[in-house]
């Protein structure tokens, strides 16, 4: 196709210029607007201006990745929390809450030991102090801390194993 030669500076130029303004790498950009002419020439032929067609369907793609963007919400799997973007309506804070303490308890009652009784007591919504946690499980109270901080470690190491990434290439461990 002489298209390919008389537009393939044009339009490496165009969407060198443009990409970056909305966060698309210009080999993309090319690729659509290259994909976008040979769908128009099968359709209805060639375009009878092809440099003004050129620049007017570059804008076209922008436009229609500056769209996509506003409506993807990037996920940051390292960062621990939920997707930057827009917060949650108050309905769909509750429930996601919920379902975190509810998926936070669950993992509490299947730690080994004493564990799951002393991190209950912790999580109570009475907010006991460390001398009534003692009195409760009959420990002493200065045991309570390196127990503690031990059950912490096992609930991680569990919660770990449990939410850990898959491998690349979508091989499971």
């Amino acid at each position: 196709m002489d298209f390919v030669k008389q537009l393939g500076p044009l339009l490496a130029a165009e969407a060198a210029a443009e990409a970056h303004g909305v966060g698309v790498e210009p080999a993309e950009l090319e690729q659509a607007v290259w994909l976008r002419l040979l769908e128009r020439t099968r359709d209805t032929g060639p375009p009878p201006h092809p440099a003004r067609w050129l620049r007017w369907a570059v804008r076209a793609e922008v436009r229609g990745a500056r769209r996509r963007a506003r409506r993807e919400v990037p996920y940051d799997p390292v960062a621990g929390g939920p997707p930057s973007g827009p917060e949650p309506r108050p309905a769909e804070h509750a429930v996601l809450a919920a379902e975190t303490r509810r998926t936070l308890r669950a993992a509490v009652r299947r730690l080994p030991g004493r564990c799951p009784a002393l991190l209950a007591a912790m999580l109570s919504r009475s907010d006991p102090t460390y001398r009534e946690i003692a009195g409760q499980l009959g420990m002493s109270q200065g045991s309570l801390g390196p127990v503690r901080s031990r059950c912490l470690g096992c609930l991680r190491r569990m919660l770990t194993a449990e939410v850990a990434a898959p491998e690349p290439w979508g091989k499971e461990r």
